[in-house]
């Protein structure tokens, strides 16, 4: 079958229960092939196989039990939207789209429908404006959280200024590569450096002619805004002009296992961001044991505790959190999309309760409200360690620059809200 016919609709239905009774419907909006299903495929392991553990072990979440309608998009827009449409009817309470170019599709859509979206760490960035995109969040952090996260993290390796620094920005030709810019732009100018940009186009195994730019100019630093093979194309071509990898940082999309392995040694030292902790949490090994072992997981379980599978474990946890919410909020289990809004919207989550659930300072402590859908914002900087084949955390935490940041937002939302006719506002 063909992704224009939308590949497999795969329903899991629960443990112990058949999929009529499975009244929590969690679309994931995959994608198992095509040039991206190397990033696509440990994420929606990570996101199934969460929800998975709360029906094997809790019989879901409030009593009612959660079932998985997948969707093969293939990182395609147009089938993204046609995946939406067609899994919407299954009374969808939230979607995660795992792409910026199907997000930007569904806005619209989803906001006349009345079904949220999450978009954690990527989308829309100015959807941190709740007023204005009452349907859309995406907490923990965005795109411009990143970018001054990175830049945050430069300063502090460079005794507090940037002045004269010359830093390049590696992005994908696409919604998604172009969104740091614009912060990107305005750090520049706070901060004194030289910032320039080198475009890659889909799907990114084409950059010999950006590296001899980058090994002519030789910037201080390169930032990258990759996904899929674009990642492992350009640190093998960093590695080829003996770029320093400790001056190369990707972010939170850039920066997994399958990203480095393909360069060997050569990878070592690379940088990028993380927006949540890996390493072993008590919560993998239930669920290795209790869906993966037990039959029911949504790979074959190689994925299990990688970068992207941690991710797509997060998403999950808070989409259950923000379920959990609602049901306590609205006195029933059986919660309606717009129910599932009201609990998005409430959501907090803490130190002590991502202990309680079996991983530990997974992610920042945040809450949401109305007015601000973003989250922390916080991101952490990893590093390769080719010898280990595995990510080290070299920092805590690290907060973006929201007096940068915050009114970037508050003028894109503010454009957005004048062509949409929308009048901000809470709900």
């Amino acid at each position: 079958m063909t992704l224009k016919t939308l590949g497999a609709l795969a329903l899991t239905a629960t443990i112990g229960a058949t999929a009529a009774m499975a009244d929590l419907v969690i679309p994931d909006l995959s994608y198992r092939s095509g040039a991206y299903a190397a990033g696509g495929t440990p994420f929606s392991d990570g996101y199934q196989d969460y929800f998975n553990l709360l029906n094997a072990r809790d019989g879901g979440i409030g009593g009612e039990a959660i079932r998985i309608v997948e969707c093969e998009t293939g990182y395609n827009t147009e089938v993204g939207v046609e995946c939406y449409e067609s899994t919407k009817g299954e009374g969808a309470l939230v979607y995660q789209p795992l792409s910026t170019g199907i997000t930007y599709q569904l806005i619209p859509r989803a906001t006349a429908d009345g079904i949220p979206i999450h978009t954690m760490g990527y989308g829309r960035t100015s959807a941190a404006d709740g007023e204005t995109f009452n349907w859309v969040f995406n907490y923990p952090a965005n795109y411009w959280d990143a970018a001054s996260v990175m830049v945050n993290y430069l300063l502090g390796q460079n005794g507090g200024s940037l002045e004269g620094k010359d830093i390049t920005l590696l992005f994908h030709n696409s919604a998604y590569g172009k969104e740091p810019i614009a912060t990107l732009n305005a750090l520049a100018e706070l901060h004194g450096f030289n910032f320039s940009e080198l475009a890659v186009d889909h799907p990114g195994q084409e950059q010999t002619a950006q590296w001899l730019q980058i090994r002519r100019e030789r910037p201080d630093y390169v930032l990258m805004w990759g996904w899929g093979v674009m990642n492992q194309v350009a640190i093998q071509e960093a590695a080829n002009i003996s770029y320093p990898m400790d001056q190369f940082i990707g972010n939170w999309w850039a920066g997994a296992e399958h990203d480095v392995t393909p360069a060997g040694a050569a990878a070592n030292g690379y940088l990028s961001l993380n927006m949540n902790r890996i390493g072993d949490m008590p919560v993998l090994a239930e669920m290795q044991s209790m869906v993966v072992d037990a039959g029911n997981g949504a790979g074959d379980g190689s994925n299990v505790g990688s970068v992207l599978y941690v991710r797509g474990m997060y998403a999950a946890m808070l989409a259950a959190e923000a379920i959990a919410k609602a049901q306590e909020i609205h006195g029933v289990a059986d919660i309606t999309p717009a129910m599932m809004r009201d609990g998005m919207e409430a959501l907090e989550i803490t130190n002590a309760r991502m202990e309680e659930l079996g991983m530990p300072l997974v992610g920042p402590e945040f809450s949401v409200s109305c007015q601000d859908h973003g989250g922390s914002g916080m991101g952490i900087v990893q590093q390769w360690d080719a010898a280990a084949g595995a990510f080290v955390a070299l920092t805590d935490y690290i907060a973006p620059d929201d007096s940068v940041t915050g009114p970037l937002i508050t003028a894109d939302a503010a454009a957005f809200a004048a062509e949409n006719n929308i009048t901000p506002g809470c709900l």
